[in-house]
């Protein structure tokens, strides 16, 4: 029987351990998941341990090697996603040292303002295409300086997520490309560490491991790996992706103007380019894409479909989401003056303010249930629309096209809202594996199945519907702009509540 040429992807996420196989033509041959613990020691930790991930991720595949019922032979390559940002520090010996460091831990608030003492914000910027934030690795490397001396006096090698379990199969250290540029540590432009960061950080570039671009093979499957796996000893393992380039991978948001939109708990923008853009200010995050030669843009809105579930759960629990947004198509744009901002988690894009708080604006007697739902659906488009925005401010170029996903991509009547706000026409794709997708497609072109990333989503990216601007699109204009307008006015009130409330 000849060789199936089947990829698998592997996606070790906050929640869980994912393995998933896919053929040539991209259909899912078998998936599995395996949930991971979350520790939070102190508040405002987040924390993990990576022996879990390891023994999560060899259930995983073991699970999607049985259910598929195929032989280790006819998986050709692996390719890698997962979390980025968290911080793995390993001994010597490869042994672990502490919990990983993760991405959502908002501990190092004081070391993201020593790193700016450091480098200079500006200059940091400029290399780097990012801020000092505390979800970031950099910050991360220092707290453990400072606080934990006893472990960073062990430290030989620093990884990513992802990138342990890439050494647990293949007993290589290594780190794509995406992967690396979230750290802080990355020159953007030249793709690789930068040495002015590390030396203003005294970071030996010893303990860092050899980037490699989203498809370039970083090692093979070790003998003591496929005894635990099941996979076959000497099987290729691609450089792979962040979870966020993968799953740009994995959409088909490879090229400049196609942007990928996921409506999830969290809005997600994200926009290829061709270039290494920055924002001055560093107001978007600007990372290496896992596609070769591509660069891209990220916003983040911590509230976005969040929004609707908080508004649905804590104001009306009894009541379907349909319902709910049914009921909001019959009102207006603008919802009669009734505005939503929904930053119920503090913010990232476009305002990086934790104490940033959610609000209505403009309530009356008048603004029964289905205007209260709408105002926030409107006020979700409004707050994506900022990364649109800035996004072009930064010199994009044309937006051709946004590839939205996530729950709240499900809703016909919020699509039409967004894309009305947007001012393009969104599209649903096939694809719904998200970054464990994007990492298949990556070892394939790893392997040789596909000639490039680009034709490996165009082989198996399709577009399955299209919701284009209708006539409400000129409306917005107006309410966006008074959205834009209630941040500043009220962000002394954020933060003056929020200190009475310390």
């Amino acid at each position: 029987m000849p060789n199936r040429q089947l990829l698998m992807g592997l996606d070790v996420s906050t929640t869980g351990a994912k393995a998933l196989l896919i053929n040539q033509e991209g259909q899912v041959i078998s998936s599995a998941t395996n949930p991971l613990r979350l520790s939070t020691p102190q508040p405002l930790w987040s924390e993990q341990d990576p022996h879990d991930w390891w023994e999560g991720m060899v259930q995983s595949i073991r699970q999607v090697l049985d259910q598929s019922g195929v032989g280790s032979d006819d998986i050709v390559a692996v390719g890698m996603t997962g979390q980025m940002h968290g911080l793995v520090l390993l001994d010597g010996d490869g042994e672990v040292l502490r919990p990983a460091i993760l991405w959502n831990d908002q501990r190092t608030a004081a070391q993201c303002d020593r790193i700016r003492d450091l480098i200079g914000r500006e200059q940091l910027i400029r290399i780097s295409g990012n801020d000092a934030l505390t979800g970031f690795t950099a910050p991360k490397i220092l707290w453990v300086q400072e606080h934990e001396p006893q472990v960073y006096g062990q430290v030989q090698h620093i990884l990513l997520p992802k990138d342990y379990i890439r050494y647990r199969l293949t007993g290589e250290y290594a780190m794509d490309v995406a992967g690396g540029s979230g750290t802080i540590l990355f020159d953007l432009r030249q793709r690789t560490w930068s040495p002015e960061i590390l030396a203003a950080l005294n970071v030996p570039a010893a303990w860092l491991p050899p980037t490699f671009e989203g498809p370039a093979v970083t090692g093979v499957v070790s003998s003591s790996a496929a005894e635990l796996t099941g996979l076959r000893a000497g099987t290729p393992v691609v450089g792979g992706g962040g979870d966020q380039a993968a799953q740009g991978v994995g959409v088909g948001a490879v090229e400049s103007g196609i942007i990928a939109l996921t409506l999830g708990t969290s809005g997600v923008v994200f926009a290829p380019t061709d270039r290494p853009l920055i924002q001055p200010e560093g107001r978007l995050h600007a990372f290496c894409h896992a596609a070769p030669g591509k660069w891209h843009f990220m916003g983040v809105m911590l509230s976005a479909a969040g929004s609707l579930q908080w508004y649905r759960d804590t104001l009306v629990p009894d009541e379907d989401f349909g319902t709910l947004v049914q009921e909001a198509q019959a009102v207006s744009p603008g919802s009669e003056g009734l505005l939503f901002l929904p930053y119920l988690t503090g913010e990232r894009t476009p305002h990086p303010d934790p104490l940033a708080r959610g609000a209505w604006v403009g309530l009356t007697v008048r603004h029964t249930r289905p205007y209260l739902t709408r105002a926030v659906l409107e006020g979700v488009a409004f707050g994506i629309k900022d990364s649109f925005t800035l996004i072009m401010e930064a010199g994009l170029g044309q937006i051709d096209q946004v590839r939205i996903s996530g729950g709240g991509a499900k809703s016909p009547v919020w699509r039409q809202i967004m894309a009305d706000v947007l001012g393009v026409e969104l599209v649903t794709v096939n694809t719904t594996e998200g970054a464990a997708f994007g990492a298949a497609l990556l070892a394939g072109v790893g392997a040789g199945l596909f000639d490039s990333v680009e034709q490996a989503c165009h082989a198996t990216v399709t577009i399955t519907g299209s919701t284009t601007p209708g006539q409400n699109s000129a409306d917005y204009g107006s309410y966006y702009e008074r959205y834009r307008a209630l941040y500043p006015a009220l962000a002394g009130e954020f933060a003056a509540l929020s200190a009475l409330n310390s």
